[in-house]
């Protein structure tokens, strides 16, 4: 089999790991930051007088302006499912981070609730098309022994990424005027810079290419990423395997309608409702277990409900998110070895306990005619400080233990591989 050249600027094994590595990091990241950076802006008085968002009648409406951008990560995310297959992984990131850019255009020159609210939309889709497709692109793209630390890793990338926006926030809360929130908003373009500069020439996912005919190109994927000669042995078992599980998928892959009509058991004998329904339920549940509500609210509720100063909030903010983020990478490193229903219950239970002493805490702040009910309301900081603890250690990391699960389902190839159940 003849050698084709070598794109990529000669790169090859581990330094090509490396950049795609640096491309799918940066989108994680961003996905952090953008889950931590309106927090900051929701309560700057620049931003709430330019939007005529200051009243307190107000408030559904900044709470409408800040939750729409979750629809457009949903429509983003639904987006991917779609395209992802057709334009391929490095495509569809690069769709995803061209409406990311509009999102964030409309975002920091917003001079109206519509306006801003498009660009929370628009960009919500972006991230989504983004976040969606990069974990499956590094997977597919990365030797069997890597994959799973690198799915980890980007799980804390994105908790560093939140963690970024949270000091940027404190430190801009000493800033008066528009700057305070559009460089904030502004500084996302530094992840969506380096996704522009790096995916365009990095390899495509070799799996991708194989199903879509393009044999030839696979190979030399593969052998560039091994760093080896394309008539090495390994090389050609990888390609022997892919091709394989790609037939195999092709002739036993069911429909969602046979899905969701329990008509799929007989070609796919794994109990394939169960298996989507526990893959779905456990992301749902990490996201209804509150922790967007601290993402986006707690500085927030630290100076509406706690009677906090803003620089303090902002403060206590992000000296959260560090403490949240090392005690996610003790939770997430070890949902093997803990079990996953025993975290998943370890989380619920701590969360539940923390937001009934918080409510309860905070309640005193509504009473006036209790002496101490500010001295009282401030212990709720750390029950916010603890909910994190829990939720770093029991539901951070078992949702993204599915998705390598799921994403290494998709790499099956042939009986080498082992999935866990």
């Amino acid at each position: 089999m003849p050698k084709v050249s070598r794109p990529y600027w000669g790169l090859r094994g581990g330094w090509l790991t490396f950049w795609i590595t640096t491309a799918c990091g940066a989108d994680m990241t961003l996905l952090g930051y953008d889950q931590g950076v309106f927090s900051g802006v929701v309560i700057s008085q620049d931003f709430l007088r330019t939007h005529n968002l200051e009243s307190p009648s107000k408030t559904t409406l900044l709470g409408t302006v800040t939750a729409i951008y979750d629809i457009g990560c949903f429509l983003g995310s639904i987006l991917a499912y779609w395209l992802g297959e057709r334009l391929g992984r490095k495509n569809t990131i690069l769709l995803g981070s061209t409406v990311m850019s509009i999102g964030a255009i409309l975002q920091v020159s917003s001079y109206s609730v519509g306006q801003m609210m498009a660009g929370r939309v628009i960009g919500g889709i972006g991230n989504g098309l983004n976040t969606s497709t990069a974990p499956i692109w590094q997977v597919e793209t990365s030797k069997m022994h890597l994959r799973g630390k690198l799915v980890i890793l980007e799980n804390v990338l994105v908790l560093v990424g939140f963690s970024l926006a949270n000091w940027l926030n404190y430190g801009l809360s000493f800033v008066n005027g528009p700057v305070s929130w559009r460089f904030p908003l502004a500084f996302q373009f530094i992840f969506i810079f380096i996704l522009f500069f790096t995916t365009p020439w990095l390899p495509e996912s070799p799996r991708w290419l194989m199903t879509h005919g393009r044999e030839e190109e696979a190979i030399q994927i593969i052998a560039d990423l091994e760093d080896k000669d394309l008539d090495d042995p390994f090389v050609q078992l990888q390609r022997s395997e892919m091709k394989y599980s790609i037939e195999y998928e092709r002739a036993n892959s069911v429909s969602f309608s046979d899905i969701l009509h329990r008509k799929a058991n007989e070609k796919a004998g794994t109990k394939t409702i169960r298996r989507l329904l526990l893959g779905m339920g456990v992301q749902a549940m990490q996201q209804f277990s509150g922790i967007n509500v601290g993402s986006y609210y707690l500085p927030t509720v630290l100076t509406k409900s706690v009677g906090l100063g803003e620089s303090l909030a902002r403060l206590l903010t992000a000296c959260n998110s560090v403490q949240y983020l090392l005690f996610s990478l003790i939770g997430i490193p070890n949902v093997e070895r803990w079990g996953r229903r025993k975290l998943l219950i370890f989380g619920a239970t701590g969360q539940c306990v923390c937001y009934i002493f918080i409510t309860a805490l905070i309640r005193y702040n509504e009473m006036p005619e209790y002496a101490h009910r500010h001295q009282v309301a401030s212990a709720s900081v750390a029950f916010f400080f603890l909910y994190y603890v829990f939720f770093g250690i029991g539901m951070q990391g078992v949702p993204w233990r599915e998705l390598k699960i799921s994403c290494l389902s998709v790499q099956r190839q042939g009986g080498n591989f082992q999935q866990t159940p």
